[in-house]
């Protein structure tokens, strides 16, 4: 058989088998449509105990997939926002299911409202590799909180997670109410094209503008949490030693690979010698050696690799200072840097660097400062260090961002009472904690009214007395 042919059967053959599995999340949904409170905490215990007692095994196979991957950040960062999310969301669910009331003005009287919140049905969420579990767990928490069915789809970069965690969700849940789905990028796109009631997708801006073109053919609605180039503005008194250490553990975490790691760094003209001296104290205290330190993180693949290094080659060629913060690389373990004389013709001043490299652009007063951030794609994220709050106060007015952190990085996103979502090329929609039970319910406008019709006083003929009365009060 030719290789053309045998490809596009094996392609076929993954679209009906996705296919059957949404049908029968479809099914199983229209049979159980509303799930009382009890049978979601239920689920919600099942998940976060198969997590606990799976943790080692889930830490080995990232750092398998990572080649290493620190198995403290996996902890701080995958399992125990998970957990924290899973605790939450059942703790709070059943105020979330309430229905709310809702006013009825008098003109429309004797009526009560209210707002149901309803299952969607079958929610498609798309993984990416950087926090596999995390980014898988996070929008199932809020898939299975507010009610409804959900199929995971894992990155292709991490089949040692993704082969686990089916596993693991096998043993806990059947395959109508949440299955994993694996392969290739292939699989990925016919994946979005499915019919879903929701899709959540998280990754790259240029994919989710493929993912919403797709999700648009069902129209179905979608929540893309993409990136961009997320900024740190350091002000003109801050003790550079609070922000360079703040900011040094939010792009070092999981080595840079963080949809919310600061990108660059504003940093006063004067005081950038300074910064850069106490960034590298901050990074070397961190992380002493590079070589054999299970610390720190690897990049997850060669093709991730190459494409930092091409960044260090792209803007060194064409002017940038580079300003190694290590001595040596060790295999994917790609040594953090920071990037000095950067211009916007580099591609790393472009594109979302999702790596060890940290690119310093000086201002001179914050307006020179808001103004490059605005003249920017809007960001997922906004770090600033000052503790000036007519400053805090103007970064907030003054500035557009999914999310902000004063005076830290990352932890904003750990919250499980914020919601976390992007704006504009950093995405749409939001999720995590009520906002996610609330991205994932529909939220029905419903109107009661009893046995009296007060509405047949305005019912036609028209222009009768009664109806010239209610006109005077109540059009004005």
């Amino acid at each position: 058989m030719p290789a053309e042919i045998a490809y596009l059967q094996d392609a076929q053959a993954q679209r009906d088998e996705l296919l059957k599995l949404f049908h029968a999340q479809r099914q199983a949904y229209a049979a159980h449509p509303m799930p009382p409170a009890a049978q979601r905490q239920q689920w919600l215990k099942a998940l976060g105990d198969v997590l606990n007692s799976e943790r080692q095994a889930l830490i080995a196979a990232i750092s398998e997939d990572f080649s290493n991957r620190s198995a403290d950040e996996t902890l701080l960062a995958e399992l125990m926002p998970s957990l924290h999310g899973i605790h939450y969301a059942s703790r709070h669910l059943k105020a979330w299911m309430k229905p709310s009331r809702r006013k009825v003005g008098l003109a429309f009287q004797p009526a009560s409202a209210k707002v149901v919140y309803q299952p969607l049905g079958v929610v498609g969420v798309i993984v990416p590799w950087n926090y596999p579990l995390y980014l898988a767990i996070g929008p199932l928490v809020g898939a299975l909180a507010a009610g409804n069915r959900v199929m995971l789809k894992l990155s292709e970069a991490t089949p040692a997670t993704g082969q686990l965690l089916k596993t693991l969700l096998a043993r806990v849940f059947p395959q109508d109410l949440v299955c994993v789905v694996l392969g290739e990028a292939e699989v990925g796109m016919a994946f979005s094209r499915l019919p879903f009631d929701h899709l959540l997708f998280t990754g790259a801006t240029s994919i989710g503008k493929h993912v919403m073109r797709a999700a648009a053919e069902n129209l179905t609605p979608v929540t893309l949490e993409l990136g961009g180039k997320s900024p740190a503005i350091v002000s003109s008194d801050v003790p550079l030693k609070d922000a360079a250490e703040r900011i040094a553990f939010g792009k070092t975490l999981n080595a840079g690979q963080t949809c919310v790691a600061p990108d660059y760094v504003l940093v006063p003209q004067e005081r950038v010698g300074s910064f850069v001296e106490a960034y590298r104290q901050a990074v070397r205290g961190f992380y002493p050696t590079l070589v054999d330190n299970p610390d720190y993180t690897a990049i997850i693949n060669d093709r991730q690799l190459n494409r930092l290094n091409g960044y260090i080659s792209d803007a060194t060629s064409k002017g940038a200072l580079l300003v190694p913060l290590f001595e040596q690389n060790q295999g994917r373990r790609l040594g953090h840097s920071v990037l000095l004389n950067v211009s916007d013709e580099m591609t790393v001043m472009q594109d979302e660097i999702f790596g060890p490299l940290l690119p310093i652009v000086p201002y001179s007063g914050l307006d020179q400062a808001f103004a490059y951030i605005n003249q920017r794609p809007r960001p997922l994220a906004l770090y600033y260090f000052g503790y000036d709050k007519a400053e805090q106060q103007r970064v907030l007015q003054e500035t557009h961002s999914g999310g902000v952190c004063l005076n830290d990085t990352l932890l904003h996103v750990a919250q499980d009472d914020l919601p976390f979502g992007g704006i504009g090329p950093s995405g749409m929609g939001q999720y995590h904690g009520h906002e996610g039970f609330l991205t994932f319910s529909k939220a029905k406008g419903v109107l009661v009214k009893q046995r009296l019709n007060a509405a047949r006083l305005i019912y036609p003929p028209y222009g009768t007395a009664i109806q010239k009365l209610i006109h005077k009060l109540f059009i004005r």
